[in-house]
């Protein structure tokens, strides 16, 4: 079995539900905590064994792109005494470079295109997709449990989260069993035998009463390369656009798929209540930040 050494991370939305921040600034480059949300996803892929990074960037989001090129004369003017921190995170940036490429989105027809325009940047193997707007916090790289279950599986999976049964109609929602097979390298997790899922159905975005079950899909995956085959044959479904869940669909019908409750802690950063909430909580976890963030809270706490 081939290893899944890419990973495709769609950066070419409009960023709506972070505007009017998002029209002047790629959403992907606002700062979560010490770096921006897509360098938190891009160092999750890496820590994962993902040797390259397959960027999906739509016109005007070339920013993306150069937030991981080397900027010598920035360096250079860093060089001066007490601006080691700040050299040392640039550099650290830079030094993902060779690991990153891009491919163009020049229209918005959706999720499931933007990924299918990285077909020719995956080739013919196995790859991961991340979703920049979901950051998972957790001892154990999100994406690299769903590497993990593909290797034991051969088939393609996605991360999945327990959500109440009123919010499933704003996911992707799985119908299915969970199954005893173990997967290796994750037996230590919590209740390990009930995370792993064997897919028989999934709708998108179902009414409450519709829904198979309440175990939501997150923005992680692993596809087999056959995908790419799915998201050609797959119509225009909401809003017009290609929708991956439709492709995933296909795909179960056809390979089978599995889902994988991921262990660990998923912010949703892509609206503004969620992007504060990942904000505090992150900040909430960091030892430097948290005696501070504790007294900010008690001297603020009544809204003086």
């Amino acid at each position: 079995m081939q290893r899944v050494r890419k990973v495709v991370i769609p950066a070419a939305g409009l960023g709506t539900r972070l505007l009017p921040h998002s029209k002047a600034v790629p959403k992907e480059l606002l700062p979560v905590l010490d770096k921006p949300g897509i360098h938190h996803v891009v160092d999750e892929a890496l820590q994962s064994g993902i040797e390259q990074i397959i960027l999906v960037l739509s016109p005007g989001k070339e920013a993306v792109l150069r937030y991981f090129q080397r900027d010598a004369e920035l360096e250079q003017s860093l060089l001066s005494p007490g601006k080691e921190r700040e050299l040392e995170a640039v550099r650290r940036a830079a030094a993902l470079h060779d690991s990153v490429i891009s491919v163009l989105q020049e229209k918005p027809l959706g999720l499931g295109h933007a990924v299918l325009m990285a077909k020719q940047a995956v080739g013919n193997e196995p790859f991961a997709v991340i979703l920049p707007d979901d950051i998972v916090e957790g001892e154990f790289p999100a994406i690299g449990q769903l590497i993990r279950v593909f290797e034991e599986t051969g088939k393609s999976c996605a991360g999945l989260m327990e959500v109440p049964r009123e919010e499933t109609r704003r996911y992707g929602v799985i119908g299915g069993a969970t199954s005893s097979r173990p997967i290796p390298g994750l037996e230590k997790l919590r209740h390990h035998h009930e995370r792993l899922y064997e897919v028989s159905a999934m709708m998108e975005k179902p009414r409450v009463e519709d829904a198979p079950s309440n175990m939501a899909i997150i923005g992680r995956y692993v596809f087999l390369p056959e995908i790419f085959t799915c998201l050609e044959r797959t119509p225009r479904g909401a809003g017009n656009e290609i929708q991956l869940t439709d492709s995933m669909h296909l795909l179960l019908e056809s390979h089978g798929f599995f889902g994988w409750e991921i262990h660990g802690h998923r912010h949703d950063a892509g609206d503004h209540r969620g992007y504060l909430k990942t904000q505090l909580r992150l900040a909430a976890r960091d030892p430097e930040l948290r005696e501070e963030m504790r007294r900010l809270l008690a001297r603020h706490g009544d809204g003086t």
